[in-house]
């Protein structure tokens, strides 16, 4: 999936696109998987950031909304999970994206409620439980990046995107765009 937002689709509160690099099968889900879940061998970082950017490069509809006063946002795991697994897969991807890119990462979001596992609920189950669940922290002001990049791991129906482009348009950011290294 690498495409923007239809114009009839489009409303206020809606992410404005989408780009992603691989897709969720064969050897990228063993590695993400590796790189996710015990042993979490976050070793896996550099072969999927350099395969992420380099996917992510050779999209034309990315350099036609990227620019370079974008800023990149993981997508957070709430504290319980990142203290049982220790990092941020996300975070970890934002910023070697951020690096290759030359702009800024900012981890400006947080996870407000536990929710449970996206893996295995369908989409209207996906939706309810990510609702309310995340919250832009209040010390950072997002609204002056023209553009955001929301970044994440895996991308199944959207849900976690689409909650976070409506937090984030509800605090005066104009255009946020999801990045996924892998969508199912």
């Amino acid at each position: 999936m690498n495409s923007l937002t239809h114009p009839r689709c489009s409303t206020k509160y809606v992410i404005d696109g989408v780009f992603t690099s691989l897709v969720y099968k064969g050897i990228v889900k063993k590695l993400i998987y590796k790189f996710k879940y015990n042993p979490y061998l976050s070793d896996l970082k550099n072969v999927l950031i350099e395969l992420f950017y380099e996917n992510l490069i050779q999209k034309e509809g990315f350099y036609k909304v990227f620019s370079k006063d974008s800023l990149f946002i993981p997508i957070p795991l709430h504290k319980s999970k990142l203290k049982k697994r220790g990092y941020n897969q996300a975070e970890i991807l934002a910023k070697g994206l951020s690096e290759k890119l030359g702009n800024p990462m900012l981890s400006v979001l947080e996870r407000v409620k536990e929710t449970l596992t996206q893996v295995g609920l369908s989409k209207e189950e996906r939706k309810k439980n990510i609702l309310g669940s995340l919250a832009v922290r209040n010390s950072v002001e997002v609204s002056k990046y023209p553009n955001i990049f929301l970044v994440d791991d895996i991308l199944t129906t959207g849900a976690t995107f689409s909650e976070a482009a409506k937090v984030l348009k509800r605090k005066g950011v104009r255009r946020v765009f999801g990045l996924a290294l892998a969508r199912d």
